[in-house]
C-alpha cells in the first residue's frame, strides 16, 4: 500500500489537473440551454469575455463539430491542442526523468 501511495505522490498536480480539465470538456452538453460557468465576469453580470464560449467550443470539437466551435470561439482549437501537448510533455518529463519506463 505504501508503494503505491508513493507513486501517486509522485504524479505532478498539474498533470491531474489537466487531464481533469479534458475529462470535463468531454462532460459539457454545448448543445444545452443552460450551462455551467467559472467565468468571474459572467458571475458578476458583465455580458462580454474573451475566454467565454470556449469551454464549450472545445467540447464541441470533441463531438466533430467543428464549424459551430469556430463561430463560438476561433481560438478552441488552439486552446485544445495546447492542453493536449501539454499533458504529453508532462507525462514525457515523468517517464524519462523519474525513470518510469
Amino acid at each position: 500500500m505504501n508503494k503505491i501511495i508513493s507513486q501517486i505522490r509522485r504524479i505532478p498536480l498539474e498533470l491531474v489537473f489537466w487531464i481533469g480539465a479534458m475529462i470535463g470538456i468531454l462532460l459539457i452538453d454545448p448543445y444545452g440551454q443552460q450551462h455551467f460557468t467559472l467565468c468571474p465576469l459572467d458571475n458578476l453580470g458583465f455580458t462580454w469575455c474573451s475566454g467565454c464560449g470556449l469551454g464549450r467550443a472545445m467540447s464541441l470539437l470533441t463531438k466533430g463539430d467543428i464549424q459551430a466551435s469556430w463561430s463560438m470561439h476561433p481560438l478552441a482549437m488552439f486552446a485544445f491542442a495546447v492542453i493536449a501537448y501539454r499533458i504529453v510533455e508532462l507525462i514525457r518529463n515523468i517517464k524519462t526523468i523519474k525513470n518510469y519506463g
